[in-house]
């Protein structure tokens, strides 16, 4: 499984995890994963328990740059691939412009043209924030 594919996969877990919080039904990130990948996958791994560590600081940092718009008013996809792209952008070792990228391309794939470009000016924001 390559890293895009992955970054889909971390999507679908994140997406059933915030589901599962949002409804308070009880759950196990690790089954969760299991369920969720045919062979084992560290990055996968690392990438889902990272953003669920740090999910409410995530979500702050988004809130702070969204306009008009907080993180509980988007569809849980596009909350998935925010903070995926934030945790991809301020915690890892992924180049910034392909942190960038790969969330737009999930954006592109699995939200509309506006949310698409809402999360792409998101994350143009908290890079700039980074690098400043």
């Amino acid at each position: 499984m390559n890293r895009n594919e992955s970054r889909v996969v971390i999507m679908t877990i994140l997406y059933q995890i915030f589901m599962y919080q949002k409804n308070g039904i009880k759950y196990d990130t690790d089954e969760i994963i299991k369920e969720n990948l045919e062979i084992d996958n560290e990055f996968v791994k690392e990438m889902s328990k990272g953003v669920l560590e740090k999910k409410e600081e995530l979500f702050s940092i988004a809130n702070d740059n969204l306009k008009d718009w907080k993180m509980d008013r988007l569809g849980l996809t596009d909350q998935a691939i925010l903070s995926l792209g934030i945790y991809e952008l301020l915690y890892t070792d992924t180049p910034d412009v392909v942190a960038i990228n790969e969330a737009v391309e999930l954006a592109k794939k699995y939200s509309d043209d506006k949310v698409k470009n809402m999360i792409n000016g998101v994350l143009d924001k908290v890079y700039h924030e980074k690098i400043a």
